[in-house]
């Protein structure tokens, strides 16, 4: 009698963690086979971010994303794809005049940051509404760039997953939900435990969770040590979930997850055994409102 729970895969991210983890995926060829195994395991949605094959580094060359995404659907495997658009809006003020973006500034024109949604067209793409300190960088995404980012995924006809990392965030999607730049009902991601959004605890989900537009469906996920209590945690109140190697690298304390389909696994585990099911990615599209035959989606 349990609902179905969609799980979604963080595959590699753009943080430093290669090296720091023997199973990082770093080429397309290795982004696309964890992903391949992430959806085996369960995985109904896959969530993709690139990197330089060389250095590790991220990335956000076209042709990464490509040979990830051809890989996938050539392997004829049913799992959503939902490409990152979140790398281009990271700031470093510079030491000798603030305004101009120091070394390690990304900050790009937004036409640039979905460029490789509109050539590749998958079922979904994260689209962060959030302007964010990070550590010692910034994260800056604007409403005037959010609009034009959402007016060219919705032609590109790509499901936007709405990334929030703290209440002033779920306050400005729901401006631009009313305003019409984003279509309903949306879909949202809660971002718990980056520094320095939200923290990873039950009352902050909770309270962001109450704030969120309706309807919409929602997911969360927290890092590190809290990928697993929030798995628990948002499927009790009624979400949906994600994990993976961006988030956080370990199985249990001291013990590194071995690859994503193993932390994929767990996810699994718990929402059985708190009496519901992982959904399949048919029933993902049906909960999503996506196309039932993703098979049909090419890329351009």
């Amino acid at each position: 009698m349990g609902r179905d729970v969609i799980i979604s895969c963080a595959i590699t991210g753009g943080a430093d963690t290669v090296g720091k983890h023997p199973a990082i995926p770093v080429t397309p060829e290795q982004i696309a086979t964890s992903s391949i195994e992430a959806a085996e395991a369960g995985a109904a949605i896959v969530h993709i971010h690139v990197r330089d094959p060389a250095t590790g580094k991220a990335s956000r060359e076209f042709i990464h994303y490509k040979e990830v995404v051809d890989r996938i659907r050539g392997r004829g495997l049913d799992v959503i794809i939902n490409l990152t658009t979140g790398p281009g809006a990271i700031f470093y003020p510079g030491q000798d005049n603030p305004a101009v973006g120091g070394p390690g500034t990304t900050l790009s024109r937004p036409e640039d940051r979905v460029r490789h949604i509109q050539e590749l067209k998958p079922e979904i793409c994260t689209l962060d509404i959030a302007t964010l300190t990070m550590t010692e960088r910034t994260f800056i995404n604007t409403p005037a760039h959010l609009r034009v980012m959402a007016k060219l995924i919705r032609e590109a006809g790509v499901l936007p997953e709405l990334e929030v990392f703290d209440t002033g965030h779920i306050r400005l999607a729901r401006k631009l939900l009313d305003e019409g730049a984003l279509a309903t009902p949306p879909m949202l991601q809660l971002c718990l435990g980056i520094p320095y959004g939200a923290p990873a605890t039950p009352e902050a989900m909770i309270m962001m969770r109450d704030m969120l537009p309706q309807p919409c469906v929602w997911a969360a996920f927290g890092i590190s040590m809290h990928q697993f209590p929030m798995v628990a945690q948002a499927t009790i109140l009624g979400g949906h979930v994600r994990v993976g190697l961006e988030d956080n690298l370990y199985l249990e304390r001291g013990v590194f997850a071995p690859n994503n389909a193993a932390l994929v696994e767990r996810a699994a585990t718990i929402i059985r055994a708190l009496g519901d099911r992982p959904a399949a990615p048919a029933k993902a599209r049906e909960i999503l409102g996506l196309p039932a035959k993703a098979a049909a989606r090419s890329a351009a």
